[in-house]
């Protein structure tokens, strides 16, 4: 089934849409509420931090699974589903009376994560355009880019209005009022719905080829995950003030949206192996040059970061698509994402503990794991796989 180009931009607008809602109310909500939440719960502000762990640890668990049903099924009705899911955490959570019923919501929310966020998005994208799906996948990523830009604020202000209770319900009815029927009724179904069933159980992809892109993203999930908690303590502590540092942390989005926007105008037509490679480089330079100037680079570091996380945000989406093909897509990414996800929900404890220990130093392990990264996707050919038939 071809879909026309404006209907497209139109399915490429609403997974947007719908993905930026999603991340704002389950991934980048305990960076405002957290305080309160474990306030309210009478525990300290980790406590809330190793419940979202948890949720994360689970979405890698769960991630093999839901990408095998959109394979089976299409990614609609599961995306649907994923808002749900997210609505009745949220509402939970804001219920919740105690850590015990916290970390209960967080379950609900990490299935709903799992369900719903990019890795699933992918997928159902893959099923509706096949080889075709880069363009799309560039595109969601643009506008979710956006996600912690309208998810914080937003989070702020239902929080000051109405408490964290309030902010919690404010999303749950977001995700019920917009992204069920988004998704429900304008992500269309995949052009062949058994194609990628069948296909799963003939067509063995190479197994180094899963083994190097489980170490490449497991890699870049730990330095995202690190930075995304650390970065303004880490600028600090190069030498720059905490405004500084807060305002150089906050060019990290507008890099990360600029990196995509290139991605989609210029590197869109090279094998999406070149741009993650160039990816892998910018943050390893970032920290060379933050260690070599000290403070007065740290807008430097975070624009050189913020570009590469972009970059690799899609690369996550479009490397298992040129390198396999779009059959089995949604298993096979589950599978390669779940390293990923772990060093995710690990590396703000474990940077932490590093930048205790070697200061500045740490940036050598955040480097050298891009470089390892970089270094083992020299065993990946360059030739996309044939489509299977």
């Amino acid at each position: 089934m071809s879909i026309e180009p404006s209907r497209r931009g139109g399915v490429v607008a609403a997974l947007g849409t719908s993905q930026t809602l999603a991340w704002a109310a389950s991934y980048y909500l305990p960076a405002i509420l957290a305080d309160d939440m474990a306030a309210a719960a009478g525990v300290p502000r980790a406590w809330v931090f190793g419940a979202f762990s948890g949720a994360l640890l689970l979405t890698a668990v769960l991630g093999p699974w839901v990408g095998r049903t959109i394979d089976r099924r299409g990614g609609r009705g599961v995306l649907a589903a994923s808002n749900i899911v997210l609505a009745l955490g949220l509402a939970v959570l804001g219920a919740s009376n105690g850590i015990a019923m916290q970390c209960a919501a967080w379950v609900v929310l990490g299935i709903g994560m799992a369900l719903g966020l990019y890795d699933a998005a992918f997928a159902a994208l893959a099923g509706i355009y096949g080889r075709d799906a880069r363009g799309p996948i560039t595109g969601i990523t643009l506008i979710a880019g956006f996600a912690s830009t309208v998810g914080w604020p937003l989070s702020a202000l239902l929080n000051d209005s109405f408490g964290w209770r309030g902010a919690c319900l404010g999303w749950a009815a977001l995700n019920l009022l917009i992204c069920v029927p988004v998704n429900r009724f304008l992500v269309p179904l995949p052009a062949a719905p058994s194609r990628s069933a069948v296909s799963e159980s003939t067509v063995s992809p190479p197994a180094n080829g899963m083994m190097v892109l489980g170490f490449v993203f497991g890699a870049v999930g730990f330095v995202t995950g690190a930075m995304a908690a650390h970065l303004p303590r880490l600028l600090e502590m190069s030498g720059a003030t905490a405004t500084a540092a807060i305002a150089a942390a906050s060019l990290m989005g507008p890099a990360q949206v600029a990196a995509r926007l290139f991605e989609f105008g210029v590197l869109k037509r090279l094998h999406p192996l070149v741009p993650a490679r160039l990816a892998l480089l910018l943050h390893p330079l970032g920290a060379a040059v933050l260690g070599v100037f000290g403070g007065p680079a740290a807008s430097a570091f975070a624009v050189l970061h913020g570009a590469g996380n972009g970059l690799l945000t899609i690369s996550r989406g479009t490397l298992p698509l040129a390198l396999f093909g779009p059959a089995g897509y949604g298993l096979r990414t589950g599978i390669i994402a779940a390293p990923a996800r772990v060093t995710t929900a690990a590396a703000p404890l474990l940077f932490g503990l590093l930048l205790n220990v070697m200061g500045m130093g740490a940036l050598l392990v955040s480097g050298g794991l891009s470089l390892a990264a970089l270094a083992s996707l020299a065993l990946l050919r360059a030739q996309p796989a044939e489509a299977a038939s």
